[in-house]
């Protein structure tokens, strides 16, 4: 391949290339990425059985499951399979399509947790109006217009990605094809593009976060006005969930995509990308199930009707 020709392929150097224990990271990787998959899918499978959970709140719970899925089995089954063949190509299609579903979800994710902040700040600060404020249409009108949003900002990063002409060093030095890490290999000037990309970043992040941020200010003061403990335990115990979920997802985003140029480095980026691809994906049902008192009863019922046909 020439300087400035269009590569046939890329190598992704993977993320255990420069560790003695990468076995037992590959292993840990692996059954984390399985335990989320299986944790999210039950989540969406008990909030779909339980008649309880038929509320907006747990629907747009479920379509965070669904991304938080789809996220894994974009980035997972091909590291595990460079691993165990050896062979480290992708082409410029199936590095486009990681970067359109990655950012897809990603973005998506993000306007997905604004709108359960807004759902969490009608039901505690206008309980009565919630059926008016926050109803089903509405509901499926932001869980759209978060895919739809999601899905413009992937489609428009991967094309302008992959229109660049790549030079002869054609290693991708992480585990997956990553916009910014992909637009380092350009023998193009991109200074136009990485800044465009910039500011699609800030706004994909920090319009949701301050809306999310105001949420929950308004939730706070509320809360504290609450008369009676156990309303304001309820309260803290739901919204704080939601926070922890918010709290990890924009904390490794906002250090991946808003850090200037001259502080990131590969190792960094890698380490942070394993944090909000594969391990965030498995707190979220862990968080709410174990913080949900809802889903907890649902859980047990699941398990009661589960052992009542083992019985029989």
């Amino acid at each position: 391949m020439k300087n400035g020709n269009t590569t046939s392929y890329f190598i992704l150097l993977g993320l255990f290339n420069h560790t003695e224990a990468k076995l037992f990271l590959f292993v840990m990787v692996v059954t984390t990425s399985f335990a989320s998959l299986v944790g999210n899918a039950f989540l969406i499978f008990l909030i779909h059985q339980d008649a309880r959970l038929h509320t907006p709140m747990y629907f747009l719970l479920s379509q965070l499951s669904l991304m938080d899925m789809m996220l894994v089995s974009t980035i997972v089954p091909k590291m595990v399979t460079d691993y165990l063949t050896g062979e480290k190509f992708i082409s410029p299609a199936g590095c486009g399509l990681q970067i359109f579903f990655f950012i897809t979800l990603g973005g998506g994710e993000c306007f997905l947790l604004a709108a359960m902040s807004y759902d969490r700040y009608v039901a505690v600060c206008h309980p009565l109006r919630y059926p008016i404020l926050m109803n089903w249409q509405l509901c499926l009108r932001m869980t759209l217009g978060s895919w739809v949003l999601g899905a413009a900002d992937g489609l428009m990063q991967a094309a302008a990605t992959l229109s660049f002409p790549f030079c002869d060093a054609h290693e991708i030095n992480h585990f997956f094809c990553e916009a910014p890490t992909l637009v380092g290999l350009a023998c193009a000037d991109t200074f136009v593009f990485e800044y465009v990309m910039y500011v699609c970043c800030v706004l994909m992040l920090l319009v949701p976060f301050s809306l999310i941020l105001i949420s929950y200010s308004l939730i706070l003061a509320a809360v504290l006005q609450m008369r009676f403990r156990e309303a304001r335990k309820k309260a803290f115990t739901t919204s704080s969930s939601h926070l922890s979920v918010v709290g990890l997802f924009y904390g490794a985003a906002i250090f991946t995509y808003m850090q200037p140029k001259s502080y990131r480095s590969a190792h960094h980026d890698k380490v942070v990308s394993v944090f909000y691809t594969i391990f965030t994906p498995i707190l979220n049902p862990l968080i709410y199930s174990l913080r949900n008192r809802e889903v907890k009863l649902a859980l047990r019922k699941c398990l009661g009707q589960c052992s009542a046909l083992s019985h029989d």
